[in-house]
């Protein structure tokens, strides 16, 4: 591919090549510098671009970064996620439930938010529920054969999606006849045109808002009724737009980031037939290969933007206080400092399925609070997949796969395949 376009010396990170390429050109810019800059076109505020592995790791546990600008006081940060939420046109009144999440809290308050929800996603409570993921798999898999049409069968329709929006929404306490909505918002949440992301976001809120009042007429054992307990017997615990919010934030990050390493995952396996000899030759080598994979083809390709709170060295260049940073994970899993042949797909690169050398799932306090879940869900999925239809083949050749370009994201449009029953 061509080099990452630029303006001066600012990376325009809505490129389409960069977009269509991330893994190559973004492994151009780690090799320029350890730091380089970027912007979204018309965004005023340039951000520091952090490339390499060591960098991104250190940059992910260091307290002296923060999510909200508004902890570096006296600089005038600019809130980076504002202007770009405001350039899509989204109103102020929804905006805050994208803006003011456990994602994007510091400190105390995202220890507190952080901890309402922590022992649903346990590795005990994980795997607890796997008999009910391996169920739903099954179920899934039975019915894809039906959805086939001239021999060939969408697996991110019919299988990636559905997998774990339902893992996610029995977890939450969302019915399953409200279900095909949750997957029509997310995809107008990806929408870039200005003003396209307010009416999905404005439904969500509403539809999020009606099954709080139900929930509390009708309890269930589900995260919602504990969220709407700890918010009701304790304000000072959950506020009224932060139950709204972690509800939104549980159900969007529980299965979009998912759906997308499963479909990832069976693309790259597919373009790769000795890697998929070799996983379906050793079934045990599951852990190992769904590490890979979120090295490999793993869906989030860049952090949220944190900001410095004092003057910071990294890699021998200057980030100073009050700038916004964002830490690319995908230049970070293909930096060959830390992994050999990064380009090359090795399902069996980890020793064993229990270390995570990858920065896939992020690292330090904001490590991904659901990564066991979505390392079981693709376990469950990649297995049960490979096991009930042995023969399996892509439908077209993998440079012709649709891919939605989104930026800091790798994420399939649609995955024809034939299942060869």
């Amino acid at each position: 591919m061509s080099t990452p376009r630029t303006d001066g010396d600012v990376v325009d990170l809505l490129d389409p090549e960069l977009m269509r390429d991330p893994f190559r050109g973004f492994s151009q810019i780690r090799e320029r510098a350890p730091l380089a800059r970027a912007a979204f076109p018309g965004q005023t505020t340039p951000v520091w671009l952090v490339t390499r592995y060591d960098d991104v790791a250190a940059v992910l546990s260091d307290r002296r970064f923060v999510n909200d600008p508004a902890g570096v006081p006296g600089t005038g940060a600019s809130n980076v996620r504002e202007e770009l939420v405001r350039a899509r046109g989204i109103p102020a009144e929804y905006a805050r439930y994208l803006l003011d999440t456990v994602l994007d809290a510091d400190g105390a308050d995202h220890i507190r938010l952080r901890r309402l929800v922590s022992r649903a996603f346990t590795a005990r409570r994980v795997t607890e529920l796997r008999p009910r993921v391996e169920r739903i798999s099954e179920d899934l898999l039975d019915r894809l054969p039906g959805h086939a049409r001239d021999g060939v069968v969408d697996l991110i329709e019919h299988y990636a999606y559905p997998l774990p929006i339902t893992v996610i929404c029995e977890l939450v306490g969302i019915a399953e006849e409200d279900r095909p909505l949750w997957r029509e918002w997310g995809r107008g949440l990806v929408r870039m045109e200005p003003g396209a992301v307010t009416e999905p976001l404005r439904d969500m809120i509403a539809f999020v808002r009606d099954l709080i009042v139900r929930r509390r007429s009708e309890p269930a054992d589900d995260l919602l009724t504990g969220l709407i307990r700890a918010h009701d017997e304790d304000g000072d615990r959950l506020t009224d737009t932060e139950l709204i919010t972690m509800v939104l934030t549980l159900v969007l990050a529980g299965h979009e980031t998912t759906a997308h390493l499963i479909g990832n995952g069976v693309a790259a396996l597919l373009a790769h037939p000795g890697q998929l000899g070799a996983l379906r030759a050793d079934p045990a080598l599951l852990p190992r290969a769904v590490h890979e994979l979120m090295r490999w083809c793993g869906p989030v390709q860049g952090t949220r933007f944190r900001y410095a709170a004092e003057d910071v060295e990294i890699g021998g260049m200057t980030v100073r206080r009050g700038e916004p940073i964002m830490a690319m994970l995908v230049s970070a899993n293909y930096d060959p400092r830390r992994f050999d042949d990064p380009e090359r797909l090795d399902i069996t690169r980890e020793p064993d399925g229990r270390r995570e050398t990858h920065l896939g799932f992020g690292h330090g306090l904001h490590y991904c609070l659901g990564a066991a879940l979505a390392r079981q869900e693709a376990e469950v999925a990649f297995g049960m997949l490979l096991s009930r239809f042995p023969r399996i083949e892509p439908a077209v050749a993998p440079e012709d796969l649709e891919r939605q370009l989104v930026p800091a994201s790798w994420r399939l449009a649609r995955l024809p395949v034939r299942l060869n029953t």
